[in-house]
């Protein structure tokens, strides 16, 4: 049985204004003010809203953090943020290597890995998004490529480093498009990536780091994609915008 803390975070990407952002924050706070006991929870808001939604989350027991961040932690770098703002806010973690930003922005496994590096040279903990596309999965080429981005994530990381980090396993192919993987699907995925860690690493701290599901979660199918041994939760878009969507999906991911 593992011992591993559940793992839940909510992606708000670029959705909301302010009013709404502190209204969901509250509304989310209550709603899983008991689960925040077993799993941690953390809510990634736009950055303009960071400071609002951490003063709305004090002393609440869930956690804030970036959707991305620069890979330097400060210089003359406009229009980014840098992983020590995010700290200096009371932010607890950081997303790199989203598929909207690998695919939509171009983000290459260096630029990602250098994020990575930024987040925890801030003494962020990190979630590191790796998956594979539609056209990458119809070639075969699924494990290769999450392999890949893996690897570039964790090149040169000592155990203690690689600790601090989650892997947020999202085939872009379940991205916002309402199809899910299957819970075999899912739970495989999740076990190769586990395997590859024990080969970079060892069998100890491969079964320590975390690995969540993304795609296209709801509270109707989260129990059963969580159920899989290697699945520890998941990162949720769409259905982390209501917060008693959001709160059913984290309930799901409390051990039983």
């Amino acid at each position: 049985m593992t011992t591993r803390r559940p793992f839940v975070g909510g992606n708000w990407k670029m959705h909301g204004d302010l009013a709404r952002a502190v209204e969901l924050t509250e509304d989310v706070s209550a709603a899983v003010a008991s689960i925040a006991e077993a799993v941690d929870i953390e809510i990634y808001p736009p950055f303009p809203y960071l400071q609002a939604v951490g003063h709305a989350l004090r002393g609440v027991g869930v956690a804030f953090g970036g959707q991305d961040c620069c890979p330097h932690l400060e210089g003359a770098y406009t229009g980014q943020t840098s992983p020590s703002m995010i700290a200096d806010l009371g932010g607890n973690s950081v997303l790199v290597g989203h598929s909207e930003r690998r695919h939509g922005l171009g983000e290459t496994d260096d630029i990602v890995a250098s994020k990575l590096r930024a987040g925890l040279a801030a003494d962020l903990q990190v979630v590191l998004c790796v998956g594979e596309t539609q056209a990458e999965r119809d070639a075969g080429q699924a494990a290769e490529v999450v392999s890949r981005q893996v690897r570039a994530g964790f090149e040169g990381l000592d155990a203690a480093q690689a600790r601090r980090i989650v892997i947020a396993y999202e085939p872009v192919w379940a991205i916002g498009t309402g199809v899910t993987a299957t819970p075999a699907d899912a739970q495989n995925a999740h076990a190769s990536i586990r395997e590859l860690l024990g080969s970079m690493y060892d069998a100890e701290l491969a079964a320590a780091i975390r690995i969540i599901y993304g795609g296209s979660v709801k509270p109707g199918n989260a129990a059963e994609l969580f159920a899989g041994p290697d699945v520890d939760g998941g990162l949720i878009g769409g259905a982390s915008l209501k917060a008693d969507d959001f709160a059913a999906i984290c309930r799901a991911a409390m051990p039983s």
